[in-house]
């Protein structure tokens, strides 16, 4: 089995928005602290799902990101 296959645990997960965002809920929010994985989630919808990415293919989009 993948790891798609597996559903990660995200209840107890510690959100946070970029030092850059506004006071507003329109961000991205991250949660550290799993290995392997960035989960990614809507600011406006805290209860609605989240998208978990490997966390190579997240700072390669960081980075992609910071440098453009």
């Amino acid at each position: 089995m993948t790891h798609s296959q597996h559903a990660i645990d995200l209840s107890s997960a510690a959100w946070r928005k970029s030092s850059h965002s506004d006071a507003g809920n329109g961000c991205v929010e991250v949660a550290d602290g799993y290995t392997g994985f960035m989960p990614v989630r809507d600011s406006k919808d805290p209860t609605g799902p989240a998208i978990v990415f490997p966390v190579t293919s997240w700072f390669a989009f960081i980075n992609d990101i910071v440098t453009d």
